[in-house]
């Protein structure tokens, strides 16, 4: 694949390492390449991060035709610039694209994109343990008619933030609500799929949570409201009475990279791992009986995010006496260090772009 690169000629002032928070700035440049059904993908090109035009009548503005990525580039403390299994993100965007009825993208291709984006935006990748140059590749349909059909126009970009901690409390425990009104998804729906209209309909939960003093809402099923399935835009997993219990993928639930390595990672270590239903009842009765040893989120943008907190029908809970548990933190350890290159990746997932 050629790509073409304009680079601008007013690169930004990189912004001090302690400063950054989550997706507040923006590198110098951004990734874009067409499709039109008649031509397939076509003008891949690297331009200076701006703004883009789009017809009124854009599909992805009345029917949200859209899907994206998230991952991060990480710097080594010898320099080395590197990806944490960005095969899987390229397959779980293409598996997105399918149900969405938008274009795939050549995996090749979309991992020549990354490196060369990522390559030239290698100065913005911070130093600092615990950071990274947040990658987000996003796909919409931009058709300029009000029919509603399969996409037959789409465009693909890449943009990118140099990042800091998701959470305001870094790897400190977090309060999470349980919601039991609204749903994030149903089966036959979108839920497993990268899609905005997911997000956009978690808003609401996520902002009554924010009211009551919780950083985000623990999902129930959508058809029986009672089997656990995410936390906030993240999996989740629960140490109950020494079982490793994480909620199965029934096509409603986002099978996130950073879960499967997870549970790789602690298949490997001998922790006996669940993929299976749990009912919000069996949660609240470990909860009570003491035998919920821990509980942690995991993601992209946080990796892994203990959970100190549960609050349900007007009961808070405390996990683990608020504090991070054993295997959260050997968790933690684990995945960072391999993506910071303090820990032996023993597991073939790093993908190096450069010194």
């Amino acid at each position: 694949m050629q790509i073409s690169i304009t680079k601008t000629t007013t690169p930004k002032t990189l912004i001090e390492e302690d400063k950054l928070g989550f997706g507040k700035f923006f590198s110098d440049h951004m990734f874009i390449m067409d499709y039109e059904y008649t031509k397939g993908w076509h003008n891949a090109r690297i331009v200076p991060f701006g703004n883009i035009s789009l017809h009124p009548a854009s599909t992805v503005l009345h029917y949200g035709s859209e899907i994206f990525e998230g991952l991060k580039a990480y710097r080594t403390k010898s320099g080395e610039i590197r990806l944490f299994r960005p095969m899987e993100n390229i397959r779980r965007m293409n598996a997105s694209a399918e149900r969405m009825c938008l274009p795939k993208i050549n995996e090749e291709d979309f991992l020549q994109a990354l490196k060369t984006f990522v390559e030239l935006e290698k100065d913005f990748v911070p130093h600092s343990f615990g950071t990274s140059l947040y990658l987000r590749p996003y796909m919409f349909g931009n058709d300029e008619t009000l029919g509603v059909h399969t996409v037959k126009r789409a465009t693909f970009m890449i943009i990118a933030s140099p990042s800091g901690s998701y959470y305001a409390e870094g790897i400190n425990p977090v309060k999470i609500m349980i919601e039991s009104e609204d749903v994030r998804a149903v089966k036959g729906g979108t839920g497993a799929v990268k899609c905005g209209g997911n997000y956009a309909a978690s808003n609401r939960a996520g902002e009554k949570a924010s009211k009551k003093g919780y950083s985000q809402v623990l999902w129930l099923d959508g058809v029986h409201r009672k089997y656990i399935e995410e936390v906030g835009a993240m999996n989740v997993m629960f140490k109950i009475d020494g079982e490793i219990v994480t909620p199965m993928l029934t096509g409603s639930i986002l099978p996130g990279i950073t879960r499967k390595s997870c549970i790789e990672v602690l298949k490997s270590m001998g922790y006996n791992v669940s993929e299976r239903l749990l009912s919000v009842d069996e949660l609240v009765d470990a909860l009570k009986s003491g035998k919920l040893e821990e509980a942690w989120g995991c993601g992209t943008a946080a990796v892994v995010s203990p959970i100190g907190k549960l609050f349900y029908n007007d009961v808070e809970y405390d996990v683990n006496g608020g504090q991070i548990g054993e295997v959260t933190k050997k968790l933690y350890d684990t995945l960072t260090g391999i993506q910071w290159g303090e820990v032996e990746d023993t597991y073939g997932w790093i993908y190096k772009i450069c010194d």
